[in-house]
């Protein structure tokens, strides 16, 4: 049945096979067990994926067929599940617009599965979201204090990832993702759809969607090795219970602990997490509960360099650029509670509430710099700590109806958001200082860990916001409209009498327009503008108009696009402009204002898909051209901004050996062009070709699927700088390996 808003769930069990847009099920692999070491299936991964490139293969084998319950979108017929090959789903969350199928989004959309993040056995979204997606840019780095990565251009905050739609909820600063079944990227501004990220992320929008019980119960366990001696076991059980199966629990639970690829360092990470959900003829309520900790010794850091020193020869890359006692730990626990009720056929209500805390801890260099071209640098030891209480939550109908000729799907929302943080810690630590040499570190002892009261500061979103999407010709034209209506208030306090010192209170209003046009049944063709929202800044006090506050600024987005879906193989190409204000205080009148600009125009192609049977393929090609277009006095104007590249390309094939069914090989590319890490563009960092290459192998042993996974990143162990969020050099990761065995019970 499919009623108003609500979207019916395939709840299948990970790792069940997929539909293809065509409706023709793809069936379970199968294979035997066999004791495979890593080494050699790296040298079978490279010599058959090079000497069978152009090979059909057959469908691994199934012990019997498996269909999928399709998924439901409001207003449309077409189905929303696994797409062919099974990496990506053919639809995902629109913000507010609900969950929608790519091909009738009027935005550039991805939305990866479950199967994919298990595949690649991915440690973070960044795993995900950065791997065959050419407009998402990734550093390299890894064991860092936090997830970092660009979209279109634009650096984007791993705490603007929204959970179940809520701003706010998922772990802070690193998110292990063996929870979510569907990660969705919308690339480009999203303040109508979502509201304004609470750290004013652009260039795009990533929305974790959690597990949930399937209609067949599932126990599943596996183990997790990572080079050099990091090993963790993740238990993933989910069941539903009553006479229609309306109640479900889902758990997953993970650890990892041990040392890395990098020298010295060490990662942990605990994750449990419980999903809960009950559905009824009219209503549907869940709750999603978790605790995380990520605890890294001996993270990863960035340097810079001494004015006048050029870009020195990247040392080993597995080399640790920061003490080995130093270490960065994250608390995270959250919780979200979701309704849905449909008050009539056309008209469905909803409600959803979360709340989360995070407890936050880093020791080590705070910056580090380099001071001649023999390596030798200098690091700054700091000591940083934070709490921070988070609430968010959303209120909502959305309903459809005729006027004439016209269908009308509407949607109108409430959103709040709002966080409380204390700041501890000392930016430079008496006698810690440290000078060594970037080829060959050595260091002095930890410093006792003191962090006293530095601030604390209160931020609030609150926001309203109303679409309509207006169907046409049998609903071959859509026509989106909408605005929101945002606020945001900070406030700052002094830490010793607890009085507000500061207020920012200021609101803005962004509208959005969208279009688009079924051609075919095969092809759309679709054209967007829409706004993101910044907070904005306060003049800071060396300013002649010291104390003025701004309003948030809009970055605005013109976008034009094609999608084709060839049934089992889609492509999206786009073009867009994007405009971001920027601050600066004018060299000749010493006055602050939003008067700078970086203007990043684009091209993307991206696609996914399986073309032919056995093979499947992701990736695409973006070109972007971020200019610095009004700068203070116009220094550095026309410059190219700092951090991304202006070209990047991906590929990521998957092959099934027709001569050994459920043996499937897997390589990945991806290259980049040079990055400027200088404002003057002086100064740049090469640019790299980076090569992954693994293979799977599944099988059915006394009825109980079994799936052997191996993945060899960076397989050449290529040294490579990428620029890092905070300084201008940061040492990509070495060549990994990575094993995993995974077991149904």
């Amino acid at each position: 049945m499919t009623t108003l808003g609500h979207t019916q769930r395939s709840d299948r069990p990970a790792g069940q096979s997929a539909h293809s847009r065509n409706g023709l099920p793809a069936p379970r692999a199968t294979a035997l067990l066999l004791g495979l070491t890593l080494g050699a299936l790296a040298s079978s991964a490279l010599a058959q994926t090079s000497g069978n490139a152009t090979a059909g293969s057959a469908a691994p084998a199934s012990t019997e067929a498996a269909t999928l319950a399709p998924i439901k979108v409001q207003g449309h017929a077409e189905e929303v599940g696994p797409y062919a090959g099974g990496q990506v789903t053919t639809g995902g969350r629109v913000g507010l617009l609900g969950d929608k199928d790519f091909m009738e989004t009027p935005f550039n959309t991805i939305s990866y599965t479950d199967k994919f993040i298990a595949d690649r056995q991915a440690r973070d979204i960044t795993d995900v979201i950065s791997a065959t997606d050419p407009t998402v840019f990734s550093n390299g780095q890894t064991g860092t204090i936090n997830e970092f990565y660009y979209i279109r251009g634009f650096a984007s905050a791993i705490g603007d990832v929204s959970f179940g739609g809520l701003h706010g909820i998922s772990p802070y600063y690193r998110v292990s993702p063996e929870m979510f079944e569907r990660i969705d990227v919308l690339k480009g501004p999203s303040a109508l759809l979502n509201g304004m990220p609470p750290g004013g992320s652009v260039g795009g929008s990533v929305n974790l969607v959690p597990k949930r019980a399937g209609d067949d119960p599932l126990a599943r366990l596996t183990g997790t090795y990572m080079s050099d001696a990091q090993f963790g076991t993740h238990v993933d059980l989910g069941r539903r219970f009553g006479d229609n199966k309306q109640f479900g629990i889902r758990f997953n639970g993970v650890y990892r602990d041990g040392e890395g690829a990098i020298n010295n360092q060490k990662h942990k990470s605990q994750l449990g997490s419980l999903g809960l959900d009950w559905r009824g003829e009219r209503a549907r309520v869940s709750a999603d509960l978790y605790s995380s900790e990520d605890h890294v010794k001996g993270q990863t850091r960035g340097i810079s360099l001494a004015p006048g020193i050029a870009v020195p020869k990247p040392p080993r890359p597995d080399t640790l650029l920061n003490p080995d006692w130093a270490f960065v730990e994250t608390k995270d626990k959250g919780a979200v509670i979701r309704g849905e009720y449909d008050i009539s056929d056309r008209l469905m209500a909803y409600a959803a509430f979360g709340a989360s805390k995070t407890n936050y801890r880093q020791n080590g260099a705070i910056s580090a710099q380099v001071l001649n071209p023999a390596g030798d640098f200098k690091t700054v030891m700091g000591q940083l700590a934070f709490d921070v209480e988070k609430r968010s939550g959303e209120l909502g109908l959305k309903g459809k109806l005729d006027t004439g000729p016209v269908k009308h799907q509407w949607a109108l929302n409430a959103t709040h958001y709002s966080h409380t943080q204390n700041d501890y810690g000392r930016r430079s630590v008496p006698g810690a200082d440290w000078t060594t040499n970037i080829y060959h570190p050595v260091w002095g002892d930890a410093p006792a860990f003191i962090a006293p009261h530095i601030s604390k500061t209160k931020l609030r979103l609150a926001s309203y916001g109303l679409a309509d999407t207006l169907s046409f010709a049998e609903d071959r034209v859509q026509l989106t409209l909408g605005v929101r209506r945002q606020q945001v208030i900070s406030d700052t306090y002094n830490i010793k009498t607890g009085d507000r010192t500061s207020r920012y209170d200021e609101s803005a209003t962004t509208p959005a327009a969208a279009i688009l046009v079924k051609l075919t049944d095969r092809v759309s063709v679709y054209a967007n503008y829409i706004e993101g929202l910044s907070q904005g800044a306060t003049a800071p006090m060396t300013a002649a108009n010291a104390g003025d506050v701004f309003a948030p600024y809009k970055t605005k987005q013109k976008e034009i696009g094609l999608k084709l879906d060839l049934g089992d193989f889609a492509h999206t190409v786009s073009l867009y402009e994007i405009k971001r204000p920027n601050g600066y205080t004018d060299p000749y009148t010493n006055v602050f204002s939003f008067g700078g600009e970086q203007r990043n125009r684009g091209v993307e192609w991206s696609f996914f898909g399986a073309p032919w049977t056995g093979l499947r393929l992701m990736g695409g090609v973006a070109y972007v051209d971020p200019e610095l277009t009004k700068t203070a006095g116009g220094v550095n104007q026309g410059k190219t901004a700092t951090g991304v590249p202006k070209l990047q390309g991906k590929l990521g094939v998957e092959w099934d050996v027709p001569a050994l069914q459920g043996f499937t090989l897997t390589a990945n590319a991806t290259a980049a062009t040079k990055q400027y890490i200088s404002a003057d563009n002086s100064l740049s960092v090469p640019g790299r070709v980076v090569y992954d290459v693994g293979a799977r192998y599944a099988t059915t042993v006394g009825n109980h699927p079994v799936t052997l996974r191996a993945n060899v990143l960076n397989v050449t162990n290529k040294a490579y700088w990428g620029m890092p969020q905070l300084t201008s050099l940061g040492l990509g990761a070495p060549r990994t390996f990575m094993l995993s065995a995974t077991v149904d019970f």
